[in-house]
This record gives C-alpha cells, sequence and structure tokens, in this order.
C-alpha cells in the first residue's frame, strides 16, 4: 500500500465523485479508477459501489476511512515538521578541509546547504590532514574532510572511497606520452612534492621504498596548486590527484603502479564531542555528495593490509633488479 493509494481514497471518500476527486488529486478518472482497484485488491473488500450513477461507500470502506485520514494526517505533519526544522536550522558548523577538497567539492556542498538552512554559519579552514586531525582532538572543529588517520590516532574516521595519485607533468616533460609508469621510474627522476609533515608525503615516501626508487625532490611545496603550477612551467613532475590538473590543459595525467599510491578520503570525527543538528545535517549532505561522485568503494582493512604485505615482500626483488639494471 502506498501513499498515493489513501489519498486517492480519502479524495474519493470525500466527494463520492470520481470526476471531482481526479481533479481534487490531479490525475485522469482512469488513473484514479486504477488506484482505487489496486487499493481493493490489497485490502482485500471492496471499498465502493456504484449504485447507478452514484458512488457510495461500502461498510468496509467507511470502517477504513477514520484509519486513512488519520494516517495521512500524521504523515503530512511529519512533513510539514521536516521542513520547518530545516527552515529555521540555526547554530554554526566549523569544518576542516584538505586543499584538494576545498577547490570544489567543499564550496558545491556549502552552497547546497546554505539553499536550504541560510540562517547557519558555515565556516571552513583549509589544512593539512594532520593539523585538521590535531584541531580536532583540540575541540576546534566539528569534523574534518581528509585522509584515514594513523592507527593511534582516537578520532573517529567515516571511509568515502579509495583516491589513486597520478603524476602530472608538462606537455614537454620527457614522460608526457607514457601511458603508464611504474614507481621505479621515478628514480633519480626531478620532482616537487608535499613537505615532510604532511601524511601524504610520508606515504609516497613508503611507495617510492616499496618499489625501490630515489627521486630527486628538487622542491617542497605545502600547496596542491603551487605544485601542479611548478609542473607546468619548467621540465618538472609532481603527484597528485588527477583533478587537481584540470584547469590546465597543457598538464597531462599518467597513471602510477608497482606500487599505486593511494589515499582514503572521508570524514574525521571527534567521537568524545558531542554534534549539533546543523553539523550532523551538513555531515550528511557531504556523506551524500561524495557517495554520487562514483569513485569506486574503499578498500576494505584486510585487502590494505595484504597490498601492504605484498609490497614488503617484492620491495628487495625490486631492488634488486634495479641494481642489475643500474637504473
Amino acid at each position: 500500500m502506498e501513499l498515493r493509494h489513501l489519498r486517492y481514497f480519502i479524495a474519493l471518500a470525500g466527494s463520492l465523485n470520481f470526476t471531482r476527486a481526479a481533479e481534487r488529486v490531479h490525475v485522469t478518472q482512469s488513473t484514479l479508477s486504477h488506484q482505487i482497484r489496486q487499493l481493493e485488491d490489497e485490502v482485500g473488500q471492496r471499498l465502493f459501489e456504484r449504485i447507478g450513477k452514484r458512488v457510495v461507500m461500502t461498510p468496509a470502506g467507511e470502517s477504513f476511512v477514520a484509519y486513512a485520514a488519520r494516517a495521512l494526517k500524521e504523515v503530512d505533519m511529519g512533513l510539514g515538521e521536516l521542513k520547518r526544522d530545516t527552515a529555521s536550522m540555526m547554530g554554526e558548523v566549523r569544518i576542516g578541509t584538505t586543499h584538494t577538497f576545498n577547490l570544489e567539492f567543499i564550496p558545491d556542498c556549502v552552497a547546497r546547504f546554505l539553499q536550504q538552512s541560510p540562517a547557519v554559519r558555515i565556516i571552513v579552514e583549509e589544512l593539512p590532514a594532520d593539523a585538521i586531525a590535531a584541531q580536532l582532538e583540540a575541540g576546534k572543529l566539528d569534523f574534518g574532510v581528509g585522509y584515514r588517520p594513523a592507527p593511534s590516532s582516537a578520532l573517529q574516521f567515516e571511509p568515502w572511497f579509495n583516491e589513486e595519485l597520478v603524476l602530472i607533468v608538462g606537455q614537454h616533460h620527457p614522460l608526457a606520452e607514457r601511458r603508464r609508469i611504474r614507481m621505479i621510474e621515478l628514480h633519480r627522476e626531478p620532482l616537487v612534492l608535499l613537505p615532510q609533515g604532511f601524511s601524504t608525503r610520508r606515504m609516497l615516501d613508503e611507495c617510492f621504498t616499496a618499489a625501490g626508487a630515489e627521486p630527486v625532490v628538487i622542491a617542497e611545496l605545502n600547496s596542491i596548486a603551487a605544485m601542479v603550477g611548478l609542473a607546468g612551467r619548467m621540465q618538472v613532475g609532481t603527484i597528485a590527484v588527477a583533478g587537481a590538473a584540470a584547469l590546465n590543459p597543457a598538464l597531462r595525467v599518467i597513471p602510477l603502479e608497482n606500487p599505486t599510491p593511494m589515499r582514503t578520503p572521508g570524514l574525521l570525527f571527534n567521537s568524545e564531542l558531542p554534534q549539533s543538528r546543523a553539523s550532523r545535517a551538513f555531515a550528511a549532505l557531504l556523506r551524500r555528495q561524495a557517495m554520487s561522485r562514483g569513485a569506486r568503494p574503499a578498500q576494505r582493512p584486510a585487502a590494505r593490509k595484504r597490498t601492504a604485505k605484498l609490497l614488503d615482500e617484492t620491495a628487495p626483488r625490486r631492488r634488486s633488479r634495479r641494481a642489475a639494471t643500474g637504473v
């Protein structure tokens, strides 16, 4: 049984005329008749009878109408309360986010949220992943949009999806025409990367170590935009998400493998701090928008452990091959 069945039933019970009832609920008379038959089939009894040109309710219909009217009233009251809650929502939501998400994703979510809840004040701070975790632990943020924290962290993490990092170079770079590149091939390759204090840089260093590669880091910049900008101005590569190169058509994006650098973004919470209604509502919006981006599901912890174990086992063989070939 669906809500529309009840609405059509109440409309017909109120007018006892198919034409007027159909006009009231904005459907054709044939549609109304069909829906009433569906409702009668479901309840197993006739609710209306036609006597000549008149329509009358059966005893079953008379018994059912009060319950149907009460049920619709409760539903409509609930829907009205939800709308009032959204419109009257107030307060302040403090969010920490990394640069990548603050380029497009967070502004889009803030705009969507404020259209529904204009009285809420949204404060967004763009911070490194480690700083987001520190601010959450200090109670200075309601939640963060970042990456999986260290295992020792007491923060609650809700993963969204896995995010691959790629090599980004200018169109005249010697590697610009490559379709894929192995991490070992970046040995002695000039790169510009995030400083070592960033969790993403530490993850990349682990991937280089696993592959037996030692790139030449000619510069360390704490901004993805600055890194990508430098890659577009000189023959140097950088490693970031593919979307970081979207605004410059002269840049080339090259997938990395053996191993593929991968991060897991998601929501970070301090479970010891209470969440306001506005904060919970905005977090729910972020969750829906993140899932709609079509990214692949986040890798399960067991799968990540198997990947890490594989890298540990294969790294010595990669270093041996590199020594033998002189790469």
